[in-house]
């Protein structure tokens, strides 16, 4: 297929269609997403805004979750969580290795505040009750993963960390009178007290689809003085993920219809290391842990060779995204769909103690990791851009804010370091909370609708996610990233789609339409080779062209795309812009 240089481009949906809201509750804020970003938000903005005042309409916090409380990323979470906490290490160690996975496309405030903040925050965890690891002299077990010189990943349950997190942070919600919680609640649109992008335009409130009895069933809206995202991220855009069913981008297209700008897109990070269970095994995958290879386990092709040595001076524990494109590249040399994992010298001990999880998985699909090498191949994991943030995770739209994977905070540039996840989400969640009390404004009243709707139907995500695969997978190039933009914007020429039946797969297949088209945009528009986006047709970094960061809006169902200039963020030139100015001769 010879992509079609003069199409226009693909019109989206403005909003998504829905029947009118049939019920409506108040909150002072709502928090949508329940994982490791929506709950410490949640928790954090319930102690600063204090008890509710007799005469409020609502509960101060109002958190909803389109599945249950812990159906979401953090559960899944193996590895754990990063922070300087162990001997020797430091907050200015974790921000060099921060800075030199994001491959010059970090914000560095805002990794100085990840790192800074970090290890306080994993210790007000572990005051709510997580239980992380210890070693046998009682002190935090901290291991290490790829891009990190140090051990400073505290882990739980071996490889359960996510799951320890959440069980934590789920029952300080429950014992907190002033949070309300609403399952399977998928937000749609906010509602907003003017024209959207027109200055000073604001939350006025947002509508839900609620699978649900009684007075909340159905579509409502919620009215409330501000909206915290932490939906989580978009990896239901391709096929192969080791995202949950939940990740279907939704917080990312609701605040794109909403006026807030989508920045770095472009920069998705497959992990190298999916368990592979064959060429039919289709949505979320299970993941083998970094930490394997922190523990000593190495890849090797179907030669029997070391596919890392001599790659790069981390071998094995190099950055994702080195990792990633040396599978791929081995892979489609080899004509397999896989490569191996070898952790067999590792021992039954190591595998039971570090790895429970991951080692029940793999033999329920009959693989012993204790004797059998581990079948692995790339496989898209998590979404270094997503709504542009500042420092306090504002949006550019008054009442909103975004903390977690839905956000762009800058931490993560163009490759994220293993681990620091987590970290921004409880980071930046606690930074939200520090501000958003004293910006709550009065009530807004929502003006009318003028927004296009629009619907695709729930049945073509199956090819939309081929496409992805296909055209904006590990490897990219300028004449597969136009097939990609053409094949999608047939499917949302079909948007208005009057005769689809507005339900939670045409919603889901919609949003995931909405930024599956912004990914390949910024993707095409990004000529150079940075991070996790690869181009083959531009092998190399562009620092002179490419050194900031890509912004899209939505105008008129168009999506429109800013450079945002920024200045050098590799470790040497952090260093000498930061260093202390000498003092002037007296």
């Amino acid at each position: 297929m010879t992509p079609d240089a003069a199409r226009p481009p693909a019109r989206l949906p403005a909003r998504l269609s829905a029947p009118a809201p049939g019920w409506t509750t108040y909150a002072d804020v709502v928090v949508v997403g329940s994982g490791i970003a929506g709950l410490t938000a949640a928790l954090r903005l319930h102690a600063a805004l204090g008890p509710r005042p007799d005469d409020a309409p609502g509960p101060r916090v109002l958190v909803v979750t389109k599945d249950v409380l812990d159906a979401g990323s953090t559960r899944w979470a193996q590895g754990g969580i990063a922070a300087a906490l162990g001997p020797g290490d430091s907050p200015a160690q974790h921000e060099a290795d921060t800075l030199t996975a994001g491959a010059g496309g970090c914000d560095v405030d805002a990794v100085r505040a990840l790192v800074v903040e970090g290890p306080d925050a994993v210790r007000e965890l572990i005051a709510l009750g997580t239980v992380f690891d210890h070693d046998a002299d009682g002190g935090l077990s901290l291991t290490r993963e790829g891009g990190h010189h140090r051990d400073r990943i505290a882990h739980a349950g071996g490889d359960a960390t996510g799951a320890e997190i959440s069980r934590a942070l789920i029952a300080a919600v429950h014992a907190a009178p002033e949070i309300e919680v609403v399952e399977h609640a998928l937000a749609l649109d906010l509602l907003l007290d003017g024209e959207v992008g027109r200055v000073g335009t604001g939350v006025a409130g947002v509508t839900l689809h609620v699978m649900g009895e009684g007075q909340r069933d159905g579509v409502g809206a919620v009215r409330c003085r501000a909206v915290v995202l932490a939906s989580g991220g978009l990896g239901q855009v391709f096929s192969r993920t080791t995202n949950p069913t939940v990740a279907t981008g939704d917080g990312t297209a609701l605040a794109l219809r909403a006026g807030a700008r989508l920045r770095d897109l472009e920069f998705v990070q497959f992990h190298p290391t999916m368990l592979h269970l064959g060429e039919g095994a289709l949505g979320q995958q299970p993941l083998v842990s970094e930490a394997v290879r922190g523990e000593g386990a190495f890849l090797v092709d179907h030669a029997g060779q070391r596919l890392m040595t001599g790659v790069h001076p981390l071998a094995d524990l190099a950055p994702r995204d080195v990792v990633a494109k040396a599978i791929t590249r081995r892979m489609l040399e080899e004509g397999h769909d896989h490569l191996w994992l070898d952790g067999r010298h590792l021992g039954a001990g190591t595998w039971e103690r570090r790895f429970p999880t991951i080692s029940r998985v793999a033999r329920e699909h009959g693989i012993d990791p204790v004797t059998d090498l581990l079948p692995v191949a790339p496989a898209c994991h998590y979404a270094s851009g997503g709504v542009a943030v500042d420092l306090w995770g504002r949006t550019g739209v008054p009442g909103l804010y975004a903390t977690g994977e839905v956000a762009c905070s800058g931490v993560h540039g163009a490759n994220r370091l293993a681990s620091n996840s987590l970290l921004e989400g409880l980071v930046f969640s606690r930074r939200i909370a520090q501000v958003l009390p004293g910006e709550l404004g009065a009530w807004r009243t929502p003006a009318a609708e003028t927004r296009e709707p629009g619907l695709v139907d729930g049945g073509v995500r199956a090819e939309l996610q081929a496409v992805m695969t296909a055209r904006a997978g590990v490897l990219r190039t300028a004449d597969g990233l136009a097939a990609g933009a053409d094949a999608l914007a047939d499917l949302a020429a079909d948007a208005p789609a009057p005769d689809v039946t507005p339900d939670m797969a045409a919603w889901e297949t919609t949003n995931l339409l909405t930024v599956a088209t912004g990914l390949l945009t910024a993707a095409a528009r990004r000529e150079e080779t940075r991070g996790s986006h690869w181009r083959e047709d531009h092998p190399d970094r562009d620092d002179e062209h490419w050194s900031g960061h890509l912004d899209l809006t939505l105008a008129a169902g168009v999506l429109e795309t800013d450079v945002v200039r920024a200045v050098p963020t590799d470790p040497a030139a952090v260093a000498a812009r930061t260093a202390p100015t000498p003092a002037a001769p007296t």
